[in-house]
């Protein structure tokens, strides 16, 4: 039979009320008294009730984490920065991925709550605001990760997007370009992350006082980036340009493919960088030169920051900006 908290209690030879105090830390209780309850534990291989405990002790050491999808390497990335954290704290993450269905979000808020999660992390594609509010009114500390929208006045980690693409744009320029195509993806949603991408570069062209032109792609897949090539190269030679900046690395990486099948290279022809350093951006080749986004980095900040809500620490930033690295690999060349 699976030893109970009565059998631990009998062969230690105190109450059963002492052995619920050193199990859940929660009286004093003295070194000798402490000792045997321990010894009595590891005898009888005994494993608290975890629901049990947490009815006393109000805490239950879980976290809540809703991700869009495992399977892209960016999230992989980020929630294995929140487990081995997590871990460190003694915490555990129940995962859910919703494939960006907004219904599914909301379905596992409230299956985390059943649950008794002290705390969710919602990892994002979509400007799923509906969702945010809801999981605002369950009234435990929430923290938003998203790398396409800003949503204003709510906890998050990321990097300094405008900044990120200035220092880039600086980097193309010195690098001898005087022509540069910034390519991004229609979006008008006024929260999109690429206003401030596109201020960023805009800002790095006047200032060094180059060319700048943006071109707008229908999306931000290998595919898309693939798609776009023909119109992105007449675009290129129309108006001389040499140095071409993909807001994200997907998109450089297709654009990249179709340069190959069309007998273009890179970068000799023409430098191509991104935006991310997703796995596959090191991987191909050339090798993508890139802006690192730190993924496991902004995981393990996001849930030390909810561990520090959560134990009643208020956090004096809407916002905590990570140091971003630009990758320089062989897809840009000095002219």
């Amino acid at each position: 039979m699976t030893p109970t908290i009565k059998d631990v209690a009998k062969l230690a030879g105190v109450s059963i009320s002492t052995v619920s105090r050193v199990i859940n830390n929660s009286k004093p209780v003295s070194f000798e008294v402490r000792r045997r309850v321990l010894e009595a534990i590891k005898e009888l291989d005994y494993k608290p009730n975890e629901v049990a405990r947490s009815l006393v002790t109000r805490r239950s050491n879980l976290i809540g984490v809703i991700v869009t999808d495992l399977g892209n390497s960016y999230v992989a990335e980020m929630v294995r920065g929140i487990e081995e954290i997590g871990q460190m704290y003694n915490y555990d993450i129940i995962l859910s991925s919703s494939y960006g269905n907004i219904d599914a979000e909301m379905k596992f808020a409230e299956f985390f709550t059943s649950k008794q999660v002290e705390g969710i992390i919602l990892i994002s594609e979509k400007n799923d605001y509906e969702v945010i509010d809801e999981m605002q009114n369950y009234n435990i500390p929430f923290i938003y990760i998203n790398r396409y929208y800003n949503k204003n006045n709510l906890f998050t980690v990321s990097i300094d997007r405008s900044k990120a693409c200035n220092d880039m744009a600086e980097y193309l320029i010195n690098l001898g370009h005087e022509n540069l195509l910034y390519v991004t993806y229609e979006d008008d949603d006024k929260y999109s992350v690429e206003i401030n991408k596109i201020e960023g570069y805009n800002k790095a062209i006047q200032n060094k006082n180059k060319n700048g032109f943006i071109y707008y792609a229908k999306g931000f897949t290998i595919q898309d980036g693939y798609d776009m090539g023909q119109s992105v190269i007449e675009f290129v030679k129309k108006n001389d340009i040499t140095a071409i900046f993909c807001g994200h690395d997907e998109m450089a990486i297709g654009l990249m493919s179709y340069c190959y099948d069309n007998n273009i290279r890179v970068p000799e022809d023409i430098s191509i960088c991104g935006f991310g350093d997703k796995k596959i951006a090191s991987i191909y080749r050339p090798r993508l030169t890139t802006i690192r986004e730190p993924f496991y980095d902004i995981g393990a900040v996001a849930i030390r920051s909810v561990i520090k809500k959560i134990n009643g620490h208020e956090l004096k930033e809407d916002k905590l900006l990570l140091p971003f690295q630009i990758m320089k690999r062989e897809s840009c060349a000095k002219l």
